[in-house]
């Protein structure tokens, strides 16, 4: 009988299925274009400012923020809440039942930002979301075009901002070129913007632990500047 198979995306592991599974199959595949109204930027910023340079991102509106791996993807939902943030996390290593809780928070507006590894950049489907922010540069071109295309759906406009650090500027020029994608680049002092989490003890704009008010060699100074016995 007829057989087909369906996938989105022709390679790796599916050729493997298709060779072993079908004979003399014929293939249809069609070319992933860019959306017209998708613009593409890149960050360059210090690793020390890089959550910094993601918050300010999430502040200014509903977004899809990227990352490489599991853990950075509930590190940094947790993170952005001490900006005032609420971000939800989806990724491997949450149960079923907990993807579906956090991606109707989301969905809902409940939650501003969902923190994602690649498990959400196919086939999750949110309406109006008009920044994708890749916190972690993909490895590989094809992970670059399917997290981008969760913004800019159905001939909507949309953003996408790959953070980067000066370190990784090399391997996203490539990552770009291999995409197809023109984006501009822009560099700016995070350390000037006041982005910095609420409360004692936080994060400093440059990345360092900070100090309570008034505090300094382990003393606290009152009224008249004079150090506490």
């Amino acid at each position: 009988g007829q057989r087909m198979l369906f996938s989105a995306t022709l390679a790796g592991g599916v050729d493997a299925i298709v060779s072993r599974y079908l004979n003399n199959p014929v293939s249809h595949a069609a070319e992933i274009e860019a959306p017209v109204l998708l613009d593409h930027s890149v960050l360059v910023v210090d690793d020390a400012n890089r959550l910094e340079a993601v918050a300010e991102l999430a502040r200014s509106e509903r977004v899809v923020i990227f990352t490489r791996t599991k853990h950075r993807a509930k590190q940094l939902a947790v993170k952005l809440k001490t900006f005032g943030i609420n971000a939800v996390d989806m990724h491997g290593n949450l149960s079923q039942a907990a993807r579906e809780r956090n991606l109707a928070a989301f969905s809902s507006g409940a939650a501003s930002a969902l923190v994602a590894t690649d498990i959400a950049a196919r086939g999750i489907h949110v309406d109006d979301v008009p920044l994708v922010v890749h916190a972690d540069p993909p490895i590989e071109h094809k992970a670059y075009t399917h997290r981008s295309g969760r913004t800019a759906r159905a001939g909507a406009a949309g953003r996408v901002v790959t953070v980067a650090s000066p370190a990784q500027v090399s391997e996203v020029r490539q990552l770009l070129s291999k995409a197809g994608v023109t984006a501009t680049w822009t560099g700016i002092e995070v350390s000037s913007v006041s982005t910095r989490p609420s409360g004692r003890g936080g994060v400093r704009a440059d990345g360092r632990q900070g100090s309570r008010p008034g505090a300094r060699n382990g003393t606290a100074r009152g009224n008249g500047g004079r150090p506490r016995r």
